[in-house]
């Protein structure tokens, strides 16, 4: 082999080397545009699924339609059970619905995984302090999530027609998501606690987010994290 021969094995390497990388970057620069579209229009496509869901089933406090009970949705809680202010904001629209003859029932769902923390408990405690009737009030300890509350409400609780109560940037999904699951449901949502802008604006980003899982809740069918037998409670509070 020749010195010119062995120098231009030496050359052409690097040089394939270059070309495979090059392919490479092209290979994921294709795949990470593909996963960002997709992303994009899971987005979009969930956005519009809720829109579309939920139209003409939101109201406000003096038009919503009268239902046998309002389901209010769980949120955080302090240490010392006391609702934060997003949570105390959804228990005094449920209040006022009672309050109007709007609905019979409260059905307070939320997390209750742990002995320590419990949202439904201090949901109800608080509605019965400035009182509703403790008989009145319908404890879900386990609505993990919307999906969950929603779902849980009609196949725990036997419950058929209800309105929602959450806030503003919410409703909507809500809806849409117990509507899917068999109920009829309408839904008022709070705007009161915008007052709080960062959480606020952090909660309303998140909404296009969580409208995607919400999709795949409802497509995939799946169970609740905890299901459980029937209850009658609700039905019981009716009666009552």
């Amino acid at each position: 082999m020749s010195p010119v021969e062995g120098r231009s094995r030496w050359v052409l390497r690097p040089v394939s080397v270059v070309v495979l990388l090059r392919r490479w970057w092209r290979r994921l620069l294709v795949a990470a545009v593909a996963v960002v579209l997709l992303g994009l229009s899971s987005v979009v496509g969930s956005a519009i699924w809720v829109d579309r869901s939920s139209r003409a089933h939101v109201f406000d406090l003096a038009g919503v339609p009268a239902a046998p009970v309002v389901l209010v949705l769980g949120a955080q809680v302090a240490a010392d059970g006391t609702p934060a202010p997003f949570l105390a904001a959804r228990l005094q629209l449920a209040k006022e619905l009672y309050d109007a003859g709007k609905a019979r029932v409260v059905l307070v769902s939320g997390d209750h995984r742990r002995y320590e923390y419990d949202e439904p408990g201090a949901m109800r405690r608080w509605l019965v302090d400035r009182g509703v009737p403790a008989s009145r009030v319908v404890q879900d300890h386990a609505g993990f999530d919307t999906y969950d509350s929603c779902l849980r409400a009609s196949r725990v609780f036997g419950v058929r027609q209800v309105i929602v109560v959450t806030q503003g940037f919410h409703v909507e999904r809500a809806v849409a998501v117990c509507r899917q699951v068999g109920l009829d449901a309408v839904g008022v949502g709070d705007d009161s606690v915008s007052r709080f802008g960062r959480a606020w604006r952090w909660g309303s980003f998140r909404e296009r987010f969580a409208a995607v899982k919400a999709v795949y809740d409802v497509v995939s069918r799946r169970d609740p994290v905890f299901l459980g037998p029937r209850e009658s409670s609700v039905d019981d509070a009716l009666r009552g």
